[in-house]
């Protein structure tokens, strides 16, 4: 009996010694983000490649438009054969107006993942310097976290390793 509570006292203490050394940390990824110069700049770029596309959807539209009104005025004079070539024709406005909408939407789309991919390995790169640097075992996002009662900020000191990241990019561009 005394072996066993022995041997129970002792896979306590192990257990409670292995628990004593993880360090969890965790950060403000929002935070981390909003604070990138080169995210900032990415979504100003994509806002700008989206608003030309836009423009250019709203022109296309146009178009199809006066094409359709034009249409309507002069439908009288045509011939069965012009009549049906002008439908066509503002058919193949229309349809190559839907195309372009979808094609801008995918690119838009490509691009955003192409930047975003960028953005979060810089910021697990700075996650990753600072848990090795303080000997974290664990840092976990507090936005994704449904409950914590404890662990260390370190959102500021992932901040600064961020933009040390940040400005060895910018010297090598």
């Amino acid at each position: 009996m005394k072996k066993i509570l022995f041997a129970l006292a002792l896979t306590v203490c192990a257990i409670a010694t292995s628990q004593a050394q993880t360090k969890i940390g965790h950060v403000k990824s929002q935070t981390l983000l909003d604070t990138m110069p080169s995210r900032k700049a990415a979504i100003k770029e994509i806002k700008e490649i989206e608003a030309a596309g836009l423009k250019e959807l709203r022109d296309m539209d146009s178009a199809v438009q006066v094409a359709y009104k034009t249409y309507l005025d002069k439908r009288s004079g045509y011939s069965p054969t012009v009549d049906q070539y002008e439908q066509q024709r503002i058919q193949r406005m229309q349809q190559a107006l839907e195309d372009r909408q979808q094609q801008i939407d995918q690119q838009l789309q490509v691009m955003t993942q192409e930047m975003n991919a960028v953005i979060l390995d810089r910021v697990k790169k700075a996650v990753n310097i600072v848990a090795t640097a303080k000997k974290f075992n664990y840092i976990i996002d507090e936005s994704t976290t449904l409950y914590s009662a404890g662990g260390v900020d370190v959102t500021n000191e992932v901040i600064v390793e961020l933009l040390k990241l940040e400005a060895e990019v910018k010297k090598t561009r």
